[in-house]
């Protein structure tokens, strides 16, 4: 049994948009109003999380997460990376370096930007530390007792990692994909895939671009992630998708057997 909390399902400016007074940020409906995108999975007494954007201490507190095993970063835009520095707590209640696992250019885009997280000598006391670990495309690895698949994709002109972890996928900022990635993916039991919402756009799939990609992958359920306001209402929309699709929201629990 695996069960996945959204921690976040919005774009890198979050629902309500600061100064916005579009409908969908003035809504009172609490899934309309979203964090920046993250996921919290757990399996057995494993609990890791894929990427720690701004909102990770608010989404932490909220969830009420107890520890930390891990971090899986799919890219290093801030939206997916800025919560890093509050690890801190999980390092100082868990006594040792927290394992992080990107491509190798996410890990030296961090080091630049934490260099005292990253510091191994002269280290700041109050600082945390972390394990980093290279992801390479094509080359599982193994938390746990679970090995977990990278599943390589494009953003745009930028290199992203989305992640199988047993019958469950994680995509997103996904806007291209080679036909051979979907090979890993056969056979998932649950899908989560952004849609930025119903235009085009030059680094994220759309509505129907996700659908179809949805499509192609045939999983038993989807979910849709990185959800900006022009979307549209939490509720309308769903109400438009095909019966085994939906729009992930905020604090959404799912368990995967």
């Amino acid at each position: 049994m695996m069960q996945v909390y959204f921690l976040g399902t919005g774009t890198s400016q979050g629902i309500p948009v600061i100064g916005c007074h579009h409908g969908v940020c003035t809504s009172t409906d609490s899934k309309d109003k979203r964090l920046r995108v993250s996921v919290w999975i757990t399996w057995d007494d494993y609990s890791i999380v894929i990427d720690c954007g701004p909102d990770f201490r608010a989404q932490m507190l909220e969830s009420g997460c107890p520890k930390l095993d891990a971090i899986l970063f799919t890219h290093e835009h801030s939206d997916h990376t800025a919560g890093l520095d509050d690890i801190r707590p999980f390092f100082f209640r868990q006594s040792k370096a927290i394992p992080v696992y990107a491509h190798t250019r996410v890990l030296n885009n961090l080091a630049q930007r934490y260099d005292y997280i990253f510091e191994t000598e002269n280290k700041y006391p109050g600082a945390p530390s972390v394990h980093p670990i290279a992801v390479v495309n094509n080359e599982s690895f193994e938390l746990g007792s679970t090995t977990i698949i990278p599943i390589n994709a494009s953003h745009a002109n930028l290199q992203v990692f989305g992640y199988r972890i047993r019958d469950f996928v994680y995509l997103t900022d996904v806007k291209t994909m080679a036909p051979e990635e979907y090979e890993k993916m056969r056979g998932v039991k649950v899908l989560v895939v952004n849609a930025l919402h119903e235009e085009s756009h030059h680094s994220h799939f759309n509505l129907q671009e996700a659908l179809d990609f949805i499509h192609l992958i045939q999983p038993e359920k989807a979910y849709l992630t990185h959800i900006s306001h022009h979307m549209g209402y939490h509720e309308e929309v769903s109400k438009r998708l095909p019966d085994n699709v939906y729009l992930a929201h905020d604090n959404l629990k799912i368990t995967i057997y």
